[in-house]
């Protein structure tokens, strides 16, 4: 089976829940933005508590949770943002 090599970036209120900055993970072809947020999700349990707030970029762009992903692709996970 082919495996498509995922790296994750984590920002602000997700790197304050997992403790980590960055992580990698291993998807099947045809995994979509939204699977893989799925599987990250079961990985870090803690990020649940800002799961409806997240947006996902996809390569540095906004992307819909249908996007399909690819060998290599990054997949941002950016929480929300609240000013003072």
């Amino acid at each position: 089976m082919l495996y498509i090599n995922m790296q994750h970036m984590l920002f602000s209120r997700a790197r304050d829940l997992t403790g980590i900055t960055d992580t990698s993970l291993e998807v099947s072809p045809g995994t979509t933005s939204h699977g893989c947020l799925n599987r990250i999700i079961s990985k870090f349990s803690c990020l649940e508590e800002i799961r409806n707030c997240m947006v996902l970029t996809l390569n540095n762009e906004y992307a819909p949770e249908s996007a399909v992903l690819k060998d290599r692709n990054e997949l941002d996970i950016i929480p929300p943002i609240s000013g003072d």
